[in-house]
């Protein structure tokens, strides 16, 4: 986990923020917010909300109020305490891509499958650079619908040891793993003892999307409850592309996301207060010649910025950003997008970030090629944002006596000392000179970047993981499917 100690870059003034405020107030008041779910309806409605057909009209103190049960900061357990996460405040935490239903490896663009899925936690297993497999890395399409969650959980479970995030499909998702994540987390001990161990401490984050504009579905809400019912984090994200869910300006669209996210994280307090939430942020805007989705525009960098600004000013952790592309290969518009992503992810301090790898042609595409792209850029990020130490011996004054006027530093003592660990050795650029690299097959960045995951895959090792344990997950996901007429 990166502790991001550098200056947040602010943008918006004391009146900018007072004109968001009045904004998403008057959304709330004056237009309201659908909840498509009865049991979200009779809850906002016993709290005293208006109430007209599917449609909540909120008083936006009470918001105010709900939102403040929320936690500033909480922890995150993994199955390896090694992998604990601190979520908020100047704590980072990278997961991988999340929800493509295709998968690109090298020159074929194919259909998403189990083994991919397998293969891509393995990845994030290997790169400490990410805190997290993250969830639905990959829609495995070769696995059935109605319960391939199951196989899903247990590979992240079992293939990497670090946290992971919940099923949000359905309501019955979220409980089964909610379940397995309770073995898993017993100790032997029984699931009893992993329920009790979650309650403490929350060991799922899970993504619940607005339907934008204005409307939380019945899906996402039914996850909503279980998750936080059982104390577990809950990531409310509006999900906002400028020009198709909600107006053209930047502005609009971040008065629209603060009136969404505030929406779904009161609910969240009141189902249950006090439980871990995290203000999300997913906004970028669409070609207006084509209507498809852009990514890493300048827009969505400054609503980026913005929104972290936003979710600070509301006393909130945040999500957003990632290495997000509309390209469709690995290619330079791949990398200068990201880099335009991820960029004002680490200038805001975003404390969530999905999609910090794989992500290609706007999310429908998971690369592998890509993955190790990303893995380099959040290498270099957490290089560039981790502060200066400037003392004596970082001044080299001795280095100076021993080389003197016109000299070279090559071969000095102080050069000698820190060579190996002086400057950020790259995973995947190159800097031979022509020759050599020609050499060496003269790869370009996308062909070195194959080599790379292929040699990680060959060299995983699965974390250990008690067999009385995997057992007992097993039988769960055997009996599951069976219910579940797979």
């Amino acid at each position: 986990m990166f502790r991001n100690r550098m200056p947040r870059y602010e943008v918006l003034s004391q009146d900018a923020m007072a004109t968001l405020d009045k904004g998403w107030r008057r959304l709330v008041s004056e237009l309201g917010v659908e909840f498509m779910s009865q049991r979200a309806l009779d809850l906002l409605g016993a709290a005293g909300q208006k109430i007209e057909g599917d449609k909540v009209f909120f008083d936006p103190d009470w918001i105010l109020e709900q939102v403040a049960k929320a936690p500033r900061e909480f922890d995150l357990q993994a199955r390896n305490p090694a992998h604990d996460l601190h979520i908020g405040g100047d704590a980072m935490a990278f997961g991988a891509v999340y929800g493509p239903p295709f998968v690109r490896e090298g020159q074929v663009r194919r259909d998403a499958t189990m083994e991919d899925f397998r293969n891509f936690t393995k990845l994030a297993q290997s790169f400490p650079t990410l805190d997290s497999a993250g969830g639905v890395i990959c829609e495995p399409n070769d696995a059935p619908l109605d319960s391939r969650h199951l196989d899903m959980t247990y590979a992240l479970a079992t293939l990497t040891d670090k946290p992971f995030m919940g099923n949000v499909v359905s309501g019955p998702n979220a409980i089964d793993t909610i379940e397995l994540t309770s073995i898993l987390l017993g100790g032997g001990q029984g699931r009893e003892a992993g329920r009790a161990r979650m309650e403490q401490t929350p060991a799922l984050i899970s993504l619940i999307n607005c339907n934008s504009p204005l409307r939380w579905d019945d899906r996402m809400l039914d996850s909503l409850f279980e998750y936080a019912e059982a104390n577990q984090a809950v990531v409310l994200t509006p999900f906002i592309l400028m020009g198709a869910m909600s107006p053209v300006t930047i502005p609009a669209a971040l008065v629209q996301q603060i009136a969404e996210a505030l929406t779904g994280i009161a609910l969240a307090q009141t189902i249950r207060p006090g439980c871990p939430v995290v203000f999300g942020s997913f906004l970028s805007n669409i070609d207006m010649q084509s209507g498809s989705p852009t990514f890493g525009t300048p827009e969505s960098g400054m609503g980026l910025l913005c929104t972290g600004q936003i979710a600070r000013h509301f006393g909130l952790p945040f999500r957003s950003g990632g290495t997000l592309t509309s390209s469709q290969v690995p290619d330079a518009q791949a990398g200068y997008e990201a880099l335009m992503t991820l960029l004002p992810t680490f200038l805001a301090g975003t404390n969530w970030v999905m999609h910090s790898a794989g992500w290609l042609e706007g999310g429908l595409v998971a690369g592998y090629e890509k993955f190790i792209v990303d893995i380099e850029l959040l290498q270099m990020m957490h290089a560039e944002f981790t502060p200066l130490e400037i003392d004596e011996a970082s001044l080299a004054f001795g280095a100076h006596e021993e080389v003197g006027a016109g000299g070279h530093f090559l071969g000095a003592m102080h050069t000698m000392e820190r060579f190996r660990t002086c400057f950020y050795r790259p995973l995947l650029s190159s800097s031979e000179n022509y020759e050599r690299w020609m050499r060496n097959g003269g790869n370009d960045a996308a062909a070195r970047a194959t080599k790379i995951y292929q040699d990680k895959l060959a060299s995983y090792e699965q974390p250990p993981l008690d067999e009385a344990i995997r057992e007992e997950m097993e039988e769960f996901v055997v009996r599951r499917r069976k219910e579940l007429g797979d």
